[in-house]
C-alpha cells in the first residue's frame, strides 16, 4: 500500500512540473543589434536591462547562448527573467535554437539578437516581413 501511494504521489509531482512548465505559441520575433561577440559579451555594455544582476557572471555564462529581450505572453517579468533561457522554435520552418534572457522589450514577444534570429530564420522569411512567429519554452540553461 505504501509503495502505491509513493508512486501515487510521484506521478502527481511529475504531471504537476509539466503542468507548470512555461510556454507560448505564435509569438513575434523582431531582432536587435546587441552585437555580443563584438563587444566581448559585456551586458553593461550592451545597455540591457538585466546588466545590473547579471553583468558579473563569467564569460563562458555571458556567451553561452545568443541573447533575447523578453516580453512574452507568458513567463516571468523582470528581473525574475533575467538570465532565464528559452528554447525559440520558427514555426514556419522548425529551426530552433536555444537563448538567454538579457533584456526587456516592449513588442509583446522576443526581441532576438541579429545573429540568433538569422539561425532562425533558414528560410529568409523573417528577414523579408521584419520578425518571425516562433514559440518558446523556458529551459534549463544547464549552466
Amino acid at each position: 500500500m505504501m509503495k502505491r501511494v509513493s508512486l501515487s504521489v510521484a506521478l502527481l509531482l511529475c504531471i504537476a512540473v509539466a503542468a507548470s512548465a512555461q510556454s507560448a505559441s505564435n509569438v513575434r520575433a523582431t531582432y536587435n543589434d546587441y552585437n555580443a561577440a563584438q563587444i566581448n559579451w559585456d551586458l553593461n555594455t550592451a545597455s540591457v536591462y538585466c546588466a545590473t544582476w547579471d553583468a558579473n557572471m563569467p564569460l563562458s555564462w555571458r556567451q553561452k547562448y545568443g541573447w533575447t529581450a523578453f516580453c512574452g505572453p507568458v513567463g516571468p517579468t523582470g528581473e525574475a527573467a533575467c538570465g532565464k533561457c528559452l528554447l525559440v522554435t520558427n514555426t514556419a520552418t522548425g529551426a530552433q535554437v536555444t537563448v538567454r534572457i538579457v533584456d526587456q522589450c516592449s513588442n509583446g514577444g522576443l526581441d532576438l539578437d541579429h545573429s540568433v534570429f538569422s539561425q532562425l530564420d533558414t528560410n529568409g522569411q523573417g528577414i523579408a516581413q521584419g520578425h518571425l512567429i516562433v514559440n518558446y519554452e523556458f529551459v534549463n540553461c544547464g549552466d
